[in-house]
């Protein structure tokens, strides 16, 4: 895209090389001869920039229509599509802010369960019925034996039928003399 400056110029450089009329080189080059005699109404204030840089410092997560606020605030009226032109000219872009910080990893590695019933783990697997009512399944895992000591399936299960499972099973593992009473207490 050539900008009306860079046209003008052109036609005035064939003028002056060639010895062509304005109207002529204006007609080759296809340039409209009203936009030769044009000049620019755009005052060249530079105080505008200048207070518009001002409040972005002071208030860095102010965008364009905030510091044309603040302007109007000062005085300074203004279009807003001419402020937007020389916010963009100046670089005042506010930065786009950080997501939620995240952990990198496990601070401290997990310590293997040297014994039986040491550490159990727990996790809920959720599916649907082809009539499309969901249900729910209860995995409860000994860490060190692999073993899966519970399985627990409904269509709810609630905070208190979680607890009340978990105690049959810890009742059941104290009965049989694999869990010792203290452990079961932690």
């Amino acid at each position: 895209m050539v900008t009306p400056d860079v046209k003008r110029d052109a036609v005035v450089h064939v003028c002056a090389q060639h010895g062509v009329s304005q109207r002529r080189a204006c007609e080759v080059l296809s340039v409209d001869r009203s936009s030769m005699r044009y000049r620019s109404v755009r005052p060249d204030d530079e105080s505008i920039p200048e207070a518009m840089k001002k409040v972005a410092s002071e208030r860095r997560r102010f965008g364009y229509r905030r510091i044309h606020v603040m302007l109007d605030r000062q005085g300074i009226v203004m279009n807003l599509k001419k402020l937007r032109r020389l916010y963009r000219e100046e670089k005042l872009t506010v930065g786009k802010r950080g997501g939620r910080k995240r952990a990198l990893g496990i601070r401290r590695p997990w310590a293997l369960p040297s014994h039986p019933n040491e550490r159990w783990s727990l996790d809920f697997v959720s599916d649907a019925f082809t009539d499309g009512r969901r249900f729910r399944v209860l995995a409860v895992v000994d860490d060190f034996t692999r073993e899966c000591l519970c399985l627990v399936a409904d269509t709810s299960l609630s905070g208190v039928r979680l607890a009340r499972e978990l105690d049959i099973l810890i009742a059941g593992e104290v009965s049989q003399g694999r869990l010792s009473p203290t452990t079961s207490r932690r």
